[in-house]
């Protein structure tokens, strides 16, 4: 990545403002690195920009519209997805290509693929790429269809989160084959880890497992937030109600609460900046908040027609019922339906996956 964006504006200042960081420009270099390592999204595309050729400098205004996840996750699900050498690999958004890079490193670049809907990502991609001598079969195209031409594949690595596995995935996995997925909701806050297996006999296995962090959201999937407007108001106990319980708030901890939290109570957000747990409800503004009270109580202030403390408490008492699961069988067929399960008969936790309504007509350009 010899060029990345670093934001000068406020969240929510009207116009916003970055400035393209440049390795050739020597006076940025040690920002850029931090930008690189720092834990954070590298942004790298503005308002659909060409990526070769750009000039150093300030922008505003527009959005951004293509980032590379960060370091440590990607790392993390590369291993997770045990590259071998000779795997074929299908890599489902480019970015900046830094999967494909790896992916050619220990697989061979002949059997990698890197898809990615827009032209000049997948332009950047193929020219950065062959800088570093390696020339991968790089598709512009829909990454949802995959890239039948040169399936099966070993790995599927997608790089982008979606609210369910694209059948083609599954369908181009070859025997022993792995698939790799974020798969959530419209919120944020609890991502999920979509793990495809392909048998030596051909039956397809997934597990979806609750994870501290995913992949930011694919073409079209949007999020809900908690404007920095509303967190005030919360923060402001506006309008809240406060009453006390002995009963404490689930921790952090068991991540498969908070993700079947997510799916069976859709529309919550929470806010982890906040010292305490915070929790909204964008769509129809209410909102909870919990602290540690006296003599071991809790003190709750909540807001809205929605009952927060009641739908997380619920959804715990079914979760617990399931066996507390940290992770959940994901079962898909080739009609489109998939869903999520745990445990079994009456103690049964489960929901199902939205399936999209549509997808972008399929454009493949190698």
């Amino acid at each position: 990545m010899p060029q990345a964006y670093v934001r000068r504006s406020a969240p929510e200042e009207r116009t916003p403002r970055w400035d393209l960081l440049d390795w050739a420009v020597r006076g940025d270099r040690e920002e850029l690195l931090g930008v690189l390592y720092g834990g954070e999204s590298v942004l790298i595309q503005h308002d659909g920009e060409p990526l070769l050729g750009r000039v150093p400098g300030a922008r505003s205004g527009g959005m951004i519209t293509s980032m590379s996840s960060t370091v440590g996750m990607t790392a993390g699900l590369l291993r997770e997805l045990d590259l071998r050498a000779g795997h074929r690999v299908l890599d489902v958004g480019i970015g900046a290509g830094v999967t494909a890079a790896v992916a050619c490193w220990v697989c061979g670049e002949r059997g990698v693929v890197t898809v990615d809907r827009d032209p000049h990502v997948t332009e950047a991609a193929r020219t950065h790429l062959a800088e570093l001598g390696y020339r991968p079969t790089v598709v512009t195209g829909n990454g949802e269809a995959g890239w039948e031409e040169r399936a099966p594949y070993d790995r599927v690595f997608v790089s982008y989160a979606v609210p369910w596995v694209s059948w083609a995935w599954v369908e181009q996995l070859a025997p022993g084959g792995r698939v790799l997925a974020s798969v959530t909701g419209t919120s944020p806050s609890w991502p999920g880890l979509a793990v495809i297996t392909r048998t030596a006999h051909g039956r397809v296995e997934g597990e979806l497992r609750a994870v501290e962090f995913g992949h930011r959201p694919g073409h079209g999937f949007q999020r809900i937030f908690l404007s920095r407007a509303f967190v005030e108001r919360i923060s402001a106990a506006d309008g809240g109600r406060s009453f006390h319980s002995r009963t404490a708030p689930p921790p952090d901890e068991p991540r498969g609460l908070w993700l079947a939290v997510a799916a069976l109570r859709p529309g919550l957000v929470r806010n982890w900046g906040a010292d305490h747990l915070m929790i909204g409800a964008p769509a129809c503004g209410s909102w909870l908040t919990v602290r540690p009270g006296a003599a071991g109580t809790w003190t709750m202030t909540a807001c809205g027609p929605r009952d927060i403390w009641d739908e997380i408490q619920t959804v715990a008492a079914r979760w617990r019922a399931a066996g507390s699961p940290t992770s959940y069988r994901l079962c898909l067929d080739a009609h489109g339906e998939q869903w999520v399960s745990a445990g079994s008969g009456e103690k049964e936790l489960a929901w199902s996956l939205p399936r999209p309504t549509s997808q972008e007509p399929t454009e493949v350009r190698a």
